[in-house]
């Protein structure tokens, strides 16, 4: 059994674990009121969207992994495509190389609100106004925000007080930065959801007055305000002002999706993830790699071979992973592919991205994967997370690590994400895992309370890649929630935040609790989430300015000193960050024989907690 900082907890109830406690605790109570795991994980999801408005907002993005009791596993896709005028010439005809990592120019169609009120609509049973009043009492009356909020708003202070003055409203209460034990409040945004249910409440039944919500947002007050949001010149990445691409049309032609989900079996579990829009199958292609009898856990041999597995992964989703362009995803997971990618670990640690030939196909990989982001200003070997840059006019921009998320003085941000989970006493299953709409990534819209988000910072504007910036396709994001099943039925519903790291962290997670012992008669997830992580950034980042830093790991110091000896004498770059740095994970499991359910969340970060009965 391994050290643990609290028990994997245990019932036959319901169990939900996510990023911050007031979720969690919000989504219980939805099933304490009788709803299910769907209804419980849309009201959790409306809430983090208050509490942790660093980290996610109605207009960021959401993919979601959902099985329901009896059904088959579903993906929902809640990220949002680029609108008909971002075009990669648009941008280039503006200067620039690179889409910006805030302002309304990098702006998608927003997805997450669609996605959530059509999970509710299709799988839930509660009404709109049941699993909303949680988020408005909290946005109306006030919640006690944790130290990060503060410490971002702090980060982009003098850019709110100066440039983005509708987000200074909010966040800035009094010309001060939110403070612990001090209520913060959104009245703007409560008032948006008061005004949703009061414009809905003649629709008719429970479904006609979701889908007339979905209505509002996508043609009604609330695109209106976001169409003039982005069409008001804003301060972004570039020190410029610029107008987004987001007009009414693309708000009213796009809506949330069902997918079939992309799977890979691996001793005795079957794996699900979303598909190559999503960083999602690089958790496949890891466990892909994986030779048939593993090294002990936690060792030297251990942790190179995830290494140099991930990072030839990695450079696949480089060459291959996209909305722009077919992806060879069958021949990227076959034996005989993994079979030679596999013979190219050695004993050494490899510094260049090796992206494979799947099918005899020629990999082209972007030219940003030549800039070295230890050069470049912003990178942080600690910065794993989802960075959003907002610098002052003319002021440079240099990161510092702060812990969750990553703040500097001079108006540079380093976000974050979400995650939650669910399973309830019938069977139902949810990981999700919301994100972007961060308060740091564009201003506040003055008529409803959040920002629009910047999710089109990942696509390319280098032409002919699978993830070059198209209009009506997908940028290909991070966002990576897991389920996973033995026998054919569900079993384990589980992510993190954390950009580029998710699958990462996740693949260490899962094998620590698919190879482990159990405790307790249950998987020991508590024990997986507590131990020792790590990272590595030798691949392209996601995020502005899209630099890489070969060879880089990044370890806790819990780690064994042999082990990052050992590492450093393969040829890894070794950073030893504080001692509970690496990883965001939650998760809950199902036991389909005896029914116990089961739930754990991350200690790191102070704020993730699992609840359940």
């Amino acid at each position: 059994m391994r050290f643990t900082t609290r028990p994997t907890l245990q019932g036959t109830f319901g169990m939900v674990s996510a990023t911050h406690w007031l979720a969690a605790q919000s989504a219980m109570a939805v099933l304490e009121d009788g709803g299910n795991a769907f209804d419980a994980a849309v009201a959790g999801a409306f809430v983090l969207h208050v509490v942790e408005p660093h980290l996610n907002g109605p207009a960021g993005e959401v993919p979601i992994m959902l099985a329901p009791a009896g059904g088959a596993v579903r993906v929902l896709c809640g990220q949002g495509v680029a609108p008909a005028g971002a075009t990669a010439a648009h941008y280039r005809g503006l200067g620039l190389d690179l889409v910006p990592g805030t302002g309304p120019l990098a702006a998608a169609v927003p997805g997450a609100f669609d996605a959530w009120l059509l999970l509710l609509r299709d799988h839930g049973t509660k009404s709109l106004e049941d699993v909303l009043k949680y988020a408005i009492g909290y946005a109306e009356h006030g919640h006690a925000p944790v130290e990060n909020v503060g410490a971002t708003v702090e980060s982009v202070r003098r850019l709110f007080e100066t440039e983005w003055t509708s987000s200074a409203e909010v966040y800035l209460p009094g010309g001060r930065p939110p403070r612990p034990g001090a209520l913060l409040r959104n009245p703007a945004l409560a008032a948006t959801w008061k005004r949703l249910l009061t414009e809905t409440a003649r629709a008719g039944g429970r479904e006609a007055r979701i889908d007339a919500a979905r209505e509002a947002w996508r043609t009604g007050f609330i695109a209106e305000a976001l169409v003039r949001q982005s069409r008001r010149p804003t301060t972004d990445t570039s020190g410029e002002r610029h107008t987004g691409t987001l007009t009414g049309t693309d708000l009213a032609d796009w809506s949330a999706t069902y997918e079939t989900p992309v799977t890979y079996d691996f001793d005795g579990w079957t794996v699900c993830k979303a598909g190559p829009w999503s960083q999602g199958p690089v958790l496949l292609q890891q466990l892909a790699l994986l030779p048939a009898e593993l090294p002990a856990h936690g060792s030297a041999d251990y942790v190179h071979l995830l290494i140099e597995g991930c990072k030839l992964a990695m450079a696949d989703r480089e060459a291959w992973y996209g909305d722009a362009a077919e992806v060879p995803l069958a021949d990227l997971l076959s034996d005989g592919y993994n079979a030679g990618r596999r013979a190219l670990v050695g004993e050494k640690a490899v510094h260049e991205l090796r992206p494979g030939s799947p099918g005899g196909r020629a990999p082209r990989l972007p030219a940003y994967t030549r800039v070295d982001a230890a050069r470049e200003p912003g990178f942080d070997p600690m910065g794993a997370g989802e960075p959003t840059v907002a610098p002052l006019p003319g002021r440079p921009a240099v990161a510092q690590a702060t812990g969750e998320a990553q703040v500097a003085a001079d108006g540079t941000t380093r976000g974050d994400t979400c995650h939650l989970d669910v399973v309830d006493r019938w069977g139902n299953m949810i990981a999700a895992t919301p994100s972007g709409g961060w308060l740091q990534s564009n201003p506040v819209v003055p008529e409803l309370g959040f920002p629009l988000g910047t999710r089109l910072q990942m696509a390319w504007l280098e032409e002919g890649l699978p993830n070059s910036l198209t209009p009506g396709r997908r940028p290909r994001t991070t966002l990576t929630p897991s389920l996973a099943l033995r026998g054919g039925v569900p079993v384990m519903a589980f992510g993190t935040p954390g950009g580029d790291q998710q699958d990462q962290w996740q693949l260490h997670f899962f094998l620590a609790v698919a190879l482990g012992a159990p405790v307790r008669g249950g998987l020991d997830l508590q024990g997986a989430v507590d131990a020792p992580n790590w990272h590595n950034d030798s691949f392209p980042s996601s995020f502005h300015p899209r630099g890489r830093r070969p060879g880089s790991v990044t370890v806790e110091s819990r780690t064994d000193p042999g082990v990052t000896e050992e590492l450093r004498r393969r040829g890894h770059d070794v950073t030893v960050g504080p001692a509970w740095s690496e990883g965001r994970l939650c998760a809950v499991a199902r036991d389909p024989e005896t029914g116990v359910l089961s739930a754990a969340a991350n200690p790191r970060g102070m704020q993730g907690y699992a609840v359940g009965r």
